[in-house]
């Protein structure tokens, strides 16, 4: 009630600041009976004894204005910053009921860091009630602690960003944030129209450029954790749990030239002039204006969130959850991801087709917390609707049916339904067994996520974005197809069998993104905990499928009558060296096997060559991936060569 009669007298007194004399003007906006008044009707400036004002301080200004002069766009449409703010999951993240059971969880298998891991969390989840009780000499601040703050609830709040000093920008990490406590927030503006920050909230807006600065996200976006045995006792060593700043750093956005910020994405902007501060007819607009959305990829989230405010106490409307909601299914299905899917034709009893997918994000996709992964659905449909083959095949609870228990492989290929290509930071405890427990994360063991554009394993922050797995043995990974590092794509195959079928077949790859998979969240669920029950019950009342990104559809592919070939059998042909450098590729051949002829064939199976079979070696001229189809006296070998850095 207190904002909305805010924006009621502070309307009024519009009119009557009109009238001050110029000089009264020039030395404060406001009267001292004004200001009086304002003072015993609304809320007090925030006491000298408090470092961090909460956001209902903000909203009287950078909230609704019912006059619709400020925070409206070109077309008349409300942005106001405080109601794009307060339905994000930054607002949301000390009540974010997953985070809290998560928490409990952790604490619940690791007891004897209880204190340490609760404080540890809180810094970036209540990052001003966590610094506010360390700055005044606490050595820990728990949940309990939290649960009793209003500073700490109000989560990356308004000031949790703009109090963050540019001292050391970019330099810290795992909730380490330096504020900056002499009572002014930072903003984008020069010359700030200052004296309803100063004289209502007791804090004064300082321009600087840095708040357009990636470095503002650091902290909190590159975690380190220290592991704990199942002995109770520390290892001795680190993991990166996340990076996701330093994975833009090690991207082209990073670069100088490019300079592309977490913000530009997150906080898009607007380039016409809007008013930022309601209640004062007689401001200018500013430009460019960035939207507050704070959208991400955790739609999942945000529904629960949406559907249970009145248990999490979350004070936001529906209709501003269904804005954030439609914004962050926007970031997921426009700038994510880039798929091409070809049909590289039919050779004996086998169809193939290439899907190339694209990062378009400014880190690796998916990124943040490591439950979150991408994967591949691919299908090959009949004219009578039989299906021939389904890769990424989900039950009805949507588990990946046919997925490894551990950490499905990266692959190059796909030939089996069994396979099944998920994109995945996958963390192994201390007998690299896959945990979901943060606390017992050792090492990894995989991570295929898709690289951002400019990404590279020689860069300075390399040892904290790895490449794990078998994805680093892929030459179509993250590579260009001369072989240059840093496409931040990814060409996968699929070679499927024709099952004898003739006609026509619709071929159809959907890519998915699931924010918390069931295979992470059975383990919790074994653990009783009432933060843990809690989500539990939330958890399973919602609709748990993953968002599709992307999809792509071939409805012209034909599967013709092919005439039976007979194979050689595996390793009668061996081929070297594969990849090949400079393009020269011999051959040696089992006992009995002559060569009579090679057809050399591009990825969309355009016939380049046809050599006899007398001569000792190919050249492939120009870096790339190859096809050669080998005519024996014994039977057909089929070989995929690549070349790189032709």
């Amino acid at each position: 009630m207190k904002p909305f009669l805010f924006a009621i007298i502070i309307g009024i007194a519009i009119f009557s600041g009109a009238l001050l004399p110029l000089s009264q003007k020039a030395n404060a906006f406001h009267s001292d009976q004004e200001l009086q008044l304002f003072h015993q009707m609304l809320l007090e400036p925030v006491d000298s004894n408090i470092i961090f004002p909460n956001a209902s301080y903000c909203s009287g200004c950078h909230g609704y204005d019912s006059n619709h002069y400020a925070l409206v766009d070109f077309f008349g449409n409300d942005v106001n910053i405080y109601d794009d703010w307060r339905t994000s999951m930054m607002a949301n993240a000390a009540k974010d009921p997953f985070w809290r059971a998560k928490v409990s969880h952790e604490v619940y298998l690791n007891a004897n860091y209880s204190e340490a891991i609760q404080t540890k969390c809180t810094s970036c989840h209540a990052p001003m009630g966590h610094y506010t009780a360390l700055f005044r000499g606490h050595e820990f601040y728990t949940m309990e602690d939290l649960l009793q703050d209003t500073i700490g609830l109000d989560g990356v709040s308004c000031s949790a960003c703009h109090m963050i000093s540019e001292d050391r920008l970019g330099d810290l990490n795992s909730g380490e944030i330096n504020y900056d406590t002499n009572r002014v927030l930072y903003g984008p503006y020069p010359q700030p129209f200052g004296a309803p920050m100063s004289e209502f909230v007791g804090f004064d807006p300082i321009y600087s450029e840095h708040v357009r600065d990636a470095g503002m996200c650091a902290s909190c976006h590159t975690l380190i954790t220290y592991p704990i045995g199942y002995d109770g006792e520390l290892i001795g060593t680190s993991y990166i749990e996340q990076a996701t700043y330093h994975e833009w750093l090690n991207s082209v956005y990073g670069e100088d030239q490019e300079n592309v910020s977490c913000q530009a994405c997150h906080m898009p902007t607007l380039e016409e002039a809007v008013v930022i501060s309601a209640n004062y007819l007689f401001l200018e607009g500013r430009s460019p204006f960035a939207l507050h959305e704070l959208a991400g990829a955790n739609t999942f989230m945000l529904q629960l969130m949406k559907t249970y405010r009145a248990e999490l106490d979350i004070d936001a409307l529906p209709e501003h959850f269904d804005e954030t909601i439609a914004a962050t299914y926007a970031m997921l299905q426009e700038k994510s991801v880039q798929t091409e899917l070809a049909w590289l034709g039919v050779e004996e009893d086998t169809a193939y087709f290439s899907l190339k997918l694209t990062n378009l994000a400014g880190h690796k996709f998916p990124s943040g917390y490591p439950s979150r992964r991408l994967f591949v659905e691919f299908l090959a449909i009949t004219e009578a609707g039989d299906t021939l083959f389904h890769s990424g095949a989900r039950n009805a609870s949507h588990e990946l049916i046919q997925e490894d228990q551990g950490a499905e492989p990266h692959y190059a290929v796909i030939n089996d339904p069994a396979q099944v290509q998920i994109y995945e930071l996958v963390a192994g405890d201390i007998n690299n067994q896959f945990t979901v427990v943060l606390e017992h994360a050792y090492a990894t063991l995989k991570d295929n996520r898709l690289p951002p554009a400019g990404f590279s394993t020689t860069h300075g922050v390399y040892d904290t974005t790895l490449i794990v797995g078998h994805a680093l043995q892929d030459p179509n990974f993250n590579h260009t197809e001369s072989g240059v590092e840093g496409s931040g794509s990814d060409v996968l195959f699929f070679h499927i069998p024709t099952q004898n079928y003739v006609g026509d077949v619709r071929i159809q790859a959907n890519i998915w993104y699931h924010s918390l998979p069931p295979k992470w969240v059975k383990p919790i669920f074994e653990v009783e905990t009432p933060e843990i029950n809690t989500f539990e019950a939330m958890f399973n009342s919602m609709d748990n499928t993953p968002v599709l990104v992307a999809s792509k559809m071939l409805d012209d592919v034909n599967f013709p009558l092919v005439e039976q070939v007979v194979r050689l059998p595996e390793g009668s042909i061996h081929f070297f060296p594969n990849p090949s450098r400079d393009g020269i590729v011999r051959w040696q051949t089992s006992t009995g096997i002559t060569i009579q002829s090679i057809r050399v064939f591009d990825l969309h199976g355009k016939m380049l060559d046809q050599l006899p079979g007398q001569q000792n070696q190919v050249v492939l001229k120009t870096s790339g991936t190859y096809v050669l189809e080998v005519q024996t006296n014994r039977g057909m070998w089929v070989e995929r060569i690549v070349v790189v850095g032709r």
